[in-house]
């Protein structure tokens, strides 16, 4: 289970949670079927499910306003991948999504874990500063890719 987690900006003005009853879940999906270019199309269902099923971290303004947020898929003991991360565009260029990745990797139950993963597009300069690099082996990963899964082309 989630151990519940605030991460608090700060200037005060921004809080990380790790809440799921706080998400609010259109503003993510809508961001994610509409401007990600990872998830393009993604069915309500598929996000409410994979919410379900992960450590959410909502990024929100002092009068609760979702305005970021990610996700890590791990086992609490020895794997996460960091996924479906964004802070929406009138909110960026304020060191939000370093901030968010800050809060995200000081999680107590992310501790120790042995590997993280994730992939990213366009970000390399933001999670490098979190000690993420490419991979050391690549040849021994392999993947099985659903392609198109929600009915349009993406750059995943």
């Amino acid at each position: 289970m989630p151990v519940p987690y605030t991460c608090v900006h700060p200037d005060g003005g921004f809080v990380v949670d790790t809440s799921r009853e706080r998400l609010d879940v259109p503003v993510i999906h809508r961001y994610l079927a509409q401007e990600s270019y990872w998830a393009q199309n993604i069915p309500l269902e598929t996000v409410e499910r994979a919410l379900d099923n992960s450590l959410n971290f909502g990024l929100y303004t002092a009068d609760d306003q979702l305005v970021g947020f990610s996700r890590i898929v791990t086992d609490r003991a020895t794997f996460a991948w960091l996924c479906d991360v964004f802070v929406l565009p009138e909110f960026r260029g304020q060191g939000l999504s370093k901030w968010l990745m800050e809060c995200v990797w000081a999680h107590p139950q992310l501790q120790g874990i042995r590997r993280r993963m994730l992939a990213t597009l366009d970000a390399h300069g933001l999670y490098t500063q979190f000690g993420f690099v490419p991979l050391a082996n690549p040849e021994r990963y392999l993947e099985a890719r659903l392609p198109n899964p929600y009915g349009v082309p993406t750059a995943n």
